[in-house]
Formats: C-alpha cells, structure tokens, sequence
C-alpha cells in the first residue's frame, strides 16, 4: 500500500477534503466531523468500519501457515488467533494442517525458516507426486532432478513471502526463484501487505495507550537508556554510543558483557524512567522501524532518539516533533549537549509529547496480526493475479 498510515499523510488528506463545503456554521461542523472520520478511516486502515457504511460480509477465506515463525519445523503449531475477536477482521479461516493446502486461498512462508534447512516445498498441484521409492531410484541413475516450487498450484492460490528482518540480516534472498511469490508481507510501506512493528491511529478515549498527556517527569531518575539484544562492534549504533557515552550518561541494559539486566519490573516501566532512549536500529534501510521506536519509546512514556533510515522516511508514520534524529546534529557531542538542554529546560523538553493529545500507540502482535492481515487483503483483492519478478532487487534496494 503506497499511502503512508502517518499523521502527515491524514492531514494531507483532510485538506483536500474540505474544499467547495457549504458556509453555514452548522454545515461546516457536520461535515468537518464527517470528513475528519474518513480520513481518518483511509489513512489508518485500522479502524472499525464506520457505522453507518453498507456492510457487507466478506467472503470466507482460508490462510494457510506453511510454518510457525521460528517455532522450528517440527514444533507443535498453536492454535490460531480468532482474527475478529484480535482484530476486528472476519472471515478468516487460518489454517496449520498441510493436508489443506488444496483448500487455502493463500500460504504464508516465513523467510528465515523458508531459507534455513532442506527444502520444504508444498507438491506441484494436479501434478502425480512420485513415491520415495521412485526419487531415490532416479537418484541412483543419475537423474537427479530439483524440486520445482514454482509448479503449479491450486486455482488462484497465492504465495505469501512474509519477513521482519532487514534486509542485511535476510540471508538467502537472491537463492530465492523469480515469480516465485505472489505477494510480500512486511514492514515495508510498499509491500504487498503492509504490516509495521508498529503505528500511531487518532486516539479516541483517555485509556488509550500511552494514557496522559505528559509522563510525570517526577518519576524519571536517569537520563538516557538504551536496551540492546545483539551486541556487534561493526553495527552503527554501537559506534555511535560509544562517542555519545563520552559526553553523556548512558544506561545500557540487556544480555552479556558489562550491560546491566532489565529489572524485573519490565523493560517498559525501566525505560519510563528515564527521559531518552536510545530507539537504534541494528542497519539502516528504508521504513525499517522497529518495536524499539514504538513500544520501547513512545509508548513507554519517554523521547525517542532514533538511528536508522533518514528523518523523512520516520515523519512517514510520526510527527515530527515526537523524536530527535541523530542526523540532526553534527557530532555525538552537539547531540548530547542537546539532551543536556532539554533536561534542565522541562518546557521545551515537555513539547515531544504533544502527539500524545491526538494519537495513540498500536504495537503489532506478532505472529497473530500478520496473519490476519493477509487473509483481509485476499479478500480486499478479488482475483487479480500478480507476482514479484525479481524479490532480492525488491528488497535490498
């Protein structure tokens, strides 16, 4: 989907709607309010359908996961989500039994465990599978032969290729076959089925998370945090904290090494703490933006400070005065002079949370919504056939 699902990209939307409206005071409320819930409604894609639109049921569509994302290919599967009471989404018949695949409008591959081990490939449809016997005799005769996953398939069935991971930590992407996949599911705006770590939707009620306005700054003891799994020298991030530990305080939390472990209060209540966390991605790639951004940050209650693609590509999907972009500052020591600033100036500092008054915070449940999302888009699409040619050039772009 190529339309952001940011603030930006709703205000934009609501502007153009407003032209040629009636002038009477009355009229002009009536249908600002009405105007405001349709955009609203396009940009997020999120919302409950609105009230007074004609609903019709949608068509019962069968959503095939070849595996449990990194559950391991002989693991118990676990039951399914029902994707209306999670998300509002009916229809859906989301499937774990191979025996059928015959039956499912779309199958799932996750790509780390589509790349990792012996092929595992569902069998050509309508073709006659050949007994072990058979394979291993034409072994023996040299007649060795690949497996052909791009055969043929049920009746307008898709093939799903579904990753999280960046780009740099996608290994086997250029071993994968052209037109191989229909469709791709990912965190990528332009995907196929677009499904983000994570988003801001217009909030509605005063529970919504993060609740308040402003996070009581009485609560924030320390100054800067940062929670980081995977350690490596090489990475940006940790070439960049080391020259900004030099000029200020950072608290390191996570596995190994001198970093501390999370309390048990949890790593949202740990990070609420502080007044900055440190929202750094592992690389550096177009709309690759994780949960360290929306969960570990804006909605802990504290001000994200970001490294990972360039700030246009963040106010995409957030306000711009909601973070603060390494690349906004020349050196690590301008930045953490800044930061200094904004802790002995709580007024300027208090202005990163205006977003708060209109927008709240959706974390993607993984690996339940992504499922769920695609049997909505199989039924969005009707019957229009569609295949990347060409993913790994895709992808790594």
């Amino acid at each position: 989907m190529g339309v952001p699902w940011g603030p930006a990209g709703c205000a934009r939307r609501g502007r153009r709607g407003v032209r040629g409206l009636p002038r009477t005071a009355s009229a002009l409320a009536a249908t600002g309010l009405l105007c405001t819930a349709l955009a609203a409604y396009a940009c997020w894609g999120q919302l409950p359908p609105l009230p007074w639109a004609p609903h019709a049921p949608p068509r019962p569509v069968g959503v095939l996961l070849w595996w449990e994302p990194f559950a391991g290919r002989h693991s118990a599967t676990r039951p399914p989500p029902d994707c209306w009471l999670r998300f509002n989404i009916s229809g859906c018949r989301l499937l774990t039994d191979r025996a059928a695949y015959g039956e499912a409008q779309a199958v799932l591959f996750h790509h780390r465990d589509l790349v990792k081990g012996p092929l595992d490939w569902p069998p050509p449809w309508g073709v006659r599978v050949r007994s072990a016997e058979e394979l291993e005799l034409r072994v023996l005769n040299g007649e060795e032969e690949a497996l052909d996953a791009s055969g043929h398939r049920p009746p307008g069935q898709r093939w799903v290729w579904m990753n999280f991971e960046s780009p740099s930590h996608s290994p086997g992407l250029r071993s994968l076959a052209g037109n191989l996949f229909n469709w791709t599911l990912s965190y990528r705006a332009d995907s196929d089925v677009f499904v983000p770590y994570g988003y801001l939707y217009p909030r509605t009620h005063p529970s919504d998370q993060p609740p308040g306005l402003v996070p009581p700054l009485s609560r924030k003891r320390g100054l800067v945090a940062w929670v980081v799994s995977n350690w490596d020298e090489r990475q940006a991030r940790v070439r960049y904290y080391h020259q900004l530990s030099q000029h200020v305080s950072v608290d390191v939390f996570g596995k190994g090494g001198t970093r501390r472990p999370v309390p048990d209060i949890g790593l949202l209540h740990t990070v609420a703490r502080y007044k900055f966390y440190l929202a750094f991605e592992n690389s550096q790639h177009l709309d690759y933006i994780t949960e360290k951004l929306w969960r570990n940050s804006l909605l802990a209650g504290t001000v994200p400070v970001v490294l990972g693609p360039d700030r246009a590509n963040y106010e995409r999907f957030v306000p711009r005065g909601a973070f603060i972009h390494v690349d906004d500052f020349p050196s690590a020591s301008s930045l953490a002079a800044y930061l200094l600033f904004l802790d002995r100036n709580p007024a300027v500092y208090r202005r990163y949370f205006h977003w708060r008054r209109s927008y709240a915070v959706h974390i993607t449940s993984f690996w339940d919504e992504p499922w769920c999302r695609a049997c909505q888009a199989v039924q969005r699409a009707g019957d229009r056939p569609q295949s990347k040619r060409n993913l790994a050039r895709w992808f790594e772009r």
